[in-house]
């Protein structure tokens, strides 16, 4: 989530928001999703672009991955760095500081078998940038893969109304290019479901899975949805709304598993739905 992992957000302040429930929630749930599609080789390599404090960087070595962790934060960094120590991992993750938009000039094409682009997007100017680089950094083996995650616009719509209480906001964040992100207190875009398809198909990315990330638990009652006694049934109910589509459309975020498309011709076979 690289800088969601804005310039201003601060690596401790970050960490905490990691240990609550909303938190946590967001990265169980995004892994576990992930964790179905990770390629079983050996010597798999992994690159996170916008690790933030090192969460999914941590777990994909502990599976084995050899990992890059890319942040614009050297705060951020050194927590990586400082985690991955403690964990023993220090041997399976490298951290690069720079600017996400440096993609492309920072590796070697076909670098990565799996690539994270989690919360990244929606802090860019040119999204569809970096998904190019991400398809020309994946390797051309059938397992390499990607996962990307944004905020859905459905998400920030009900959780102003329901959440906050402002109807005003919901009603502006309907069309509005950005929206608030309390963490940093600054702007961030969102995104459909089916402008994110599109930007992928423009990158030659193909969908394989398509999540939501916590589907209802945004909008419970603030006691209700941090009460970690609640946090088990909570884990498993979003698991099994979050792949059902009609939860998963109003849900905070938008997770999509792709990989490389497999043949030019498939960019116009199956290109996606728009009006969707």
């Amino acid at each position: 989530m690289a800088s969601a992992h804005h310039p201003t957000i601060d690596a401790g302040a970050y960490t905490d928001y990691l240990r609550t429930v909303e938190g946590r929630l967001r990265a169980d749930l995004t892994w576990e999703n992930l964790r179905e599609f990770l390629p079983p080789k050996p010597q798999r390599r992994a690159l996170d672009v916008g690790c933030g404090t090192g969460e999914m960087a941590l777990r994909l070595a502990g599976l084995g991955f050899q990992v890059t962790a890319l942040d614009a934060s050297d705060a951020m960094l050194a927590e990586t760095k400082r985690t991955a120590a403690e964990a023993g991992l220090q041997a399976l993750i490298g951290v690069v500081c720079s600017n996400a938009e440096q993609l492309s000039n920072l590796f070697s094409p076909s670098s990565f078998d799996v690539i994270l682009c989690h919360n990244l997007l929606e802090f860019v100017d040119r999204p569809s940038e970096i998904l190019r680089a991400t398809e020309l950094l994946l390797a051309p083996s059938n397992d390499a893969l990607a996962s990307v995650i944004v905020r859905n616009r459905a998400g920030e719509v009900l959780s102003a109304a329901l959440k906050d209480c402002d109807l005003a906001a919901a009603e502006a964040n309907l069309t509005a290019p950005k929206v608030r992100a309390r963490l940093i207190e600054a702007p961030v875009s969102v995104f459909t479901p089916a402008e994110l398809r599109s930007m992928l198909f423009a990158a030659g990315l193909e969908v394989l899975a398509e999540c939501g990330v916590r589907a209802f638990s945004d909008y419970l009652p603030q006691e209700s949805a941090n009460d970690p006694a609640n946090y088990k049934r909570l884990l498993t109910l979003e698991q099994k709304l979050g792949k059902q589509p009609d939860f998963a459309a109003i849900a905070r975020y938008i997770q999509m598993i792709v990989r490389p498309m497999r043949s030019p011709a498939l960019r116009q076979k199956d290109k996606p739905d728009e009006r969707k």
